[in-house]
């Protein structure tokens, strides 16, 4: 989850943090033969499985203002992008049946006479956009960045593409069980009863929301754009897409990034089940941060009496819940939901983020003692997002696409099991991470996973102390992949790289792979 993961990574910290928290949901399938089977060929062949309409479409390029409104639109046409929509069989086992279109922005090389190619960008999530991006990636690519055509979208169900909301009354299905059995028997209802919301309001389209699916998709956009190969930037959930556009279509890639980057074998509805260590040790950071800070947010002196303070709000909150803001915007917030908050929290070791965090927590702590704190339009903003129906559309694919891609455990008791067997351990987060969600009542995904049967020389990009992707996944895709190499940031805890977190040791690395198309000869470490 560009998660804010970098859950694409949303720009501001709210965002960038509710984001995150979405790559944690979960996924499962079954294979259906016929779509199983990759598409071969390269463009302008005929070997496209029936496809040669949406590959051979002419894409009508203008303005990505869609309203009077659309200010993202205006600002994408002023840094001189243009916009399209890509025409895409909703099920590529019956192309001839129903479309949905795909939009895509593209920043064109500048360079022309040096041009290398187009750069494909994918932001996390899942259902995270894009088509906002290439300005921001040029940016990060410095001189290389005019040799290239920066290429935006937002895959099928996101963003400005066919659209897919089920009305859901909260934006993401994430939160931890709480202290007891009562609180996770009501996210077993909250979860059955948002998988049947699901059902009856996009039942024809739900077994086609995939990860697979958004790979064809990307090989027609390369088709629409005259491509032969198309190179390719991902980060999060973005990493395990790219990965898969590698082994379904192998010789159609070029450059590949994948930052933050994720095992194909652990991607599912229940990925982030071994994360926990690498949150613990985010949070302990976070606290030392903020006990330095004790005047601004009074939440203690030292790491461990930072730490006890979250003990404190949580014990609290487990008694009743806590409210803060002021009408419209209250917000009650039990013990089910606050480890969401902090583990959201914990994704970015930058002091804006942790700033942010330690508002967050010191609101919670007055509330905790009675007190009636103003929130920070930040925080409202991310309350709204978390614990309403604002953000349902967002909520609502990333969730179809992660139960769409791999099936989950369909018991209650057996996530009731693993939360009882965590929470001595790891009491915050462990009823969180092990949690149920919607997947355990989805229907059975079409097709079966994607596994790595072919090499592909891409270069992975890793914090060791990454809380989202962890670090031991980027390795494991590194042993996937022997062709691939791991660039290392040592000592950060912080989720996605390249263009974000400011380090010139990694931005300079990959703009040279990307500028010459060399992979380093060994794999290279950077530090904070």
């Amino acid at each position: 989850m560009r998660y804010a993961e970098k859950i694409r990574i949303p720009h501001s910290p709210a965002a960038r943090s509710a984001a995150a928290a979405g790559l944690a949901l979960a996924v499962g399938l079954t294979a259906t033969p016929a779509l199983a089977a990759p598409v071969t060929g390269t463009a302008g062949t005929a070997a496209h499985g029936g496809l040669d309409r949406y590959h051979d479409q002419r894409l009508s390029w203008g303005t990505c203002v869609q309203s009077p409104d659309d200010t993202a639109g205006r600002d994408l046409d002023a840094a001189g992008v243009q916009c399209a929509d890509v025409t895409v069989p909703l099920d590529y086992a019956a192309p001839r049946g129903r479309t949905i279109t795909v939009a895509v922005s593209r920043l064109k090389a500048t360079d022309t006479r040096h041009r290398i190619g187009a750069l494909l960008l994918n932001n996390g999530g899942p259902g995270g956009t894009a088509v906002e991006s290439p300005p921001v990636i040029r940016t990060a690519m410095k001189k290389v960045g005019a040799r290239y055509d920066i290429v935006g979208f937002d895959p099928r169900f996101v963003g400005r593409s066919t659209p897919l909301d089920c009305g859901w009354p909260v934006s993401f299905p994430w939160f931890s069980s709480g202290a007891g059995r009562a609180g996770f028997d009501r996210q077993v209802a909250l979860s059955k009863s948002l998988a049947a919301k699901c059902r009856a309001t996009n039942a024809s389209v739900l077994p086609h929301v995939t990860t697979r699916n958004t790979a064809r998709d990307m090989d027609v956009i390369r088709g629409a754009l005259g491509e032969r190969k198309i190179s390719y930037l991902g980060y999060s959930y973005g990493t395990y897409l790219g990965t898969v556009y590698t082994q379904m279509f192998p010789g159609r890639y070029d450059r590949v990034v994948l930052d933050g980057a994720i095992d194909p074998r652990a991607y599912g509805p229940r990925l982030l089940k071994g994360a926990v260590r690498e949150n613990e040790q985010a949070l302990s950071a976070w606290a030392a941060w903020a006990a330095g800070r004790h005047t601004t947010y009074g939440l203690g002196r030292t790491r461990t009496a930072v730490l006890a303070t979250i003990d404190r709000v949580m014990a609290k909150a487990a008694r009743g819940p806590l409210t803060v803001g002021t009408a419209p915007d209250t917000f009650r917030l039990d013990d089910t939901h606050i480890p969401t908050l902090l583990f959201m929290g914990v994704a970015d070791d930058t002091d804006a983020s942790r700033a942010f965090l330690a508002e967050q927590v010191s609101v919670l702590s007055k509330a905790a003692k009675g007190q009636q704190p103003l929130l920070s339009t930040e925080f409202t903003k991310q309350l709204r997002f978390a614990l309403t129906g604002e953000g349902s559309a967002s909520g609502s694919v990333q969730m179809a696409i992660i139960c769409g891609d791999v099936p989950a455990p369909r018991n209650p008791e057996l996530y009731w099991r693993d939360i009882e067997r965590a929470r001595a351990a790891h009491p915050l987060f462990g009823p969180l991470t092990e949690n149920i969600g919607p997947c355990a009542f989805w229907n059975a995904p079409r097709e079966n996973p994607t596994r790595i049967r072919h090499d592909a020389p891409a270069l992975i990009v890793a914090a060791t102390g990454d809380p989202r992707t962890t670090y031991r996944g980027s390795v494991a895709l590194h042993d996937q992949l022997p062709s691939s190499r791991l660039l290392t940031l040592k000592g950060a805890n912080r989720h996605a790289l390249y263009g974000e977190y400011g380090n010139a040791c990694v931005d300079t690395k990959v703009n040279r792979y990307l500028e010459t198309g060399r992979l380093p000869g060994k794999d290279e470490v950077c530090g904070k």
